[in-house]
């Protein structure tokens, strides 16, 4: 195994300060280590801890991950003395060398008894003081904002507020919350996207070169083969799936393992990864690309227990990538396993076909598997290099035996 090389970054670490028994301070945590101020009104009675069946954060680190410098502010049932908590919460982030432009600062708000009255609350108090601009998770006032403002809300609880909103049917309440019965993490990620498309814009940023961080964080693993460089460019807890192979790692320990032991020095010495096209959004960035490489030693991410063949693979993956702030949180990777077994010659062009067919009975029959090898690679990345439609053509013959 390869020694790792270059100086390896720590992960941030700044502690969260306790100004008052309702306010917390949360400087980023990010690698950069500054970043806009951010207003997080939370219930009293919500649990913000970790959970042990998710990655995902409580707000305050997750937004912190993402950058802001963040004051969040735990409030009762009837959110009683809201105008004075967040006017002393923009005093600390005004104070915090951390924090830049806390005069133009964003709100997200998570109540706890979901009703209008506490909405319309929350709204008077941030528009009274210098909050650029609001998001709801919940619920959503019945008055029109004099400011910007984003809700997102569990199906059913989209009619009569005059606010922006996001519905997500099959989700409850506190679907963002972690450690809540309610939590659902496909809302939770579809929403945090949302918010930051809405937020970023209106209190500028925090704005970073997601391409730059994932083709260093892609360096680091296929040319300097280095596993601590690699972890040290994600969050806190991050995770990684090979979608068709089940493979990866969940949380910084066991993704650790896995890139060590089972991914950076599995991959062959000419592993090489060829761009096709890319997509980058807000905080994930899209790419097709070509996995190419010989395959002369077992690679255990992609073709699991399958011994050296020697042939050359090119193989059509997509990878979707989600960012946190300027750290990794996440990959999906994709590809059709078909094609590199069919590539490498391990899947027959026919196989068994174990059913009836009409006007066939009694007979042997096979069928030729639908799969392309080396083709589907040459027309992703040029549409005229291979014919179209050609499996159309592909029927059942009986079997020879």
């Amino acid at each position: 195994m390869a020694s790792d090389a270059g100086v390896v970054p720590s992960l941030p670490n700044a502690a969260p300060l306790q100004v008052t028994p309702k306010i917390t301070i949360q400087p980023p945590l990010s690698r950069r280590g500054t970043g806009p101020g951010l207003v997080l009104i939370v219930s009293s009675d919500l649990n913000l801890s970790s959970h042990e069946k998710t990655l995902d954060p409580p707000p305050l680190q997750k937004w912190a991950e993402e950058s802001y410098a963040v004051a969040q502010i735990a409030i009762g049932r009837d959110a009683s003395g809201l105008s004075g908590q967040i006017g002393v919460a923009l005093a600390e982030l005004q104070k915090l060398p951390e924090c830049e432009g806390a005069d133009k600062v964003g709100a997200i708000a998570h109540d706890s008894v979901i009703t209008p009255k506490v909405d319309d609350t929350l709204l008077a108090a941030v528009s009274s003081s210098k909050i650029a601009a609001v998001i709801f998770y919940g619920c959503a006032p019945d008055t029109a904002p004099s400011l910007p403002a984003l809700a997102h809300l569990p199906g059913g609880c989209a009619a009569g507020s005059p606010v922006k909103k996001h519905v997500y049917n099959g989700a409850d309440t506190f679907f963002v919350i972690p450690a809540h019965e309610h939590y659902r993490a496909s809302s939770a990620a579809v929403g945090h996207t949302r918010t930051l498309t809405f937020l970023k814009p209106l209190i500028g940023g925090p704005y970073f070169d997601l391409e730059e961080i994932w083709e260093e964080h892609t360096r680091l693993e296929f040319a300097d083969r280095s596993v601590e460089r690699t972890m040290a460019t994600m969050v806190q807890e991050p995770y990684v799936n090979h979608v068709p192979t089940l493979t990866g790692g969940i949380g910084r320990e066991k993704l650790t393992n896995f890139y060590g032991n089972h991914f950076i020095f599995s991959n062959p010495d000419d592993a090489a990864l060829e761009l096709v096209s890319r997509t980058v959004g807000i905080d994930r960035i899209v790419d097709e690309f070509l996995f190419n490489c010989t395959h002369d030693r077992v690679i255990d991410w992609l073709l699991p227990g399958v011994p050296p063949t020697g042939k050359k693979l090119s193989v059509p993956m997509t990878s979707i990538v989600n960012i946190r702030g300027d750290r990794l949180f996440h990959e999906h990777i994709s590809w059709d396993q078909g094609t590199a077994l069919r590539q490498l010659g391990l899947l027959p062009e026919y196989l068994p076909f174990p059913y009836p067919v009409e006007g066939a009975e009694g007979k042997k029959l096979e069928y030729r598997v639908p799969v392309a090898g080396h083709d589907t690679a040459k027309k992703l990345v040029n549409e005229n290099a291979v014919e179209s439609n050609g499996m159309i053509k592909f029927s059942v013959r009986e079997c020879d035996q």
